[in-house]
């Protein structure tokens, strides 16, 4: 990387909010525990005009859906309780235009949330949530 280059990258990582940072590190844990797992991982941060989807892995011939809830606390819920029905069917639209992309191909899909967790900037615990939830209603397909 070129001099100017780095010195705009670490003022811009600098002047990023803490809340995304705390997210973008949350999904690299995320990510680098679900490769350890054997998931092989697609893609990060798929957006449509529906939605993001955080993180899409394959699990032998499952597509998985990804949302990764990073806290610095849980003082009054668990960072899953944070996927409510609203947000489930956000992720269930935005992982079908996903597979739109992909022509519909016949596989099964699921959606894991995984929790990270925090203590003084650094993960201090990982928990992957696998099927978590189905498609929502009414996207379920066949």
């Amino acid at each position: 990387m070129k001099f100017w280059e780095q010195i705009k990258a670490r003022w811009a990582s600098d002047h990023e909010p803490e809340h995304l940072r705390r997210g973008k590190l949350g999904e690299l844990a995320a990510k680098k525990h679900l490769r350890n797992l054997g998931l092989k991982f697609l893609t990060a941060n798929f957006r449509s005009e529906r939605g993001e989807i955080d993180l899409v892995f394959r699990d032998a011939d499952c597509l998985v859906f990804v949302e990764v809830k990073t806290r610095s606390s849980e003082n009054w819920t668990r960072p899953a309780a944070a996927v409510n029905s609203r947000k489930r069917r956000l992720l269930s639209q935005t992982a079908l235009d996903y597979l739109r992309l992909l022509k519909d191909p016949r596989v099964c899909i699921r959606f894991d949330i995984v929790e990270v967790l925090l203590e003084d900037g650094e993960v201090s615990e990982i928990r992957h949530l696998p099927n978590t939830f189905s498609l929502t209603a009414p996207y379920r397909l066949g």
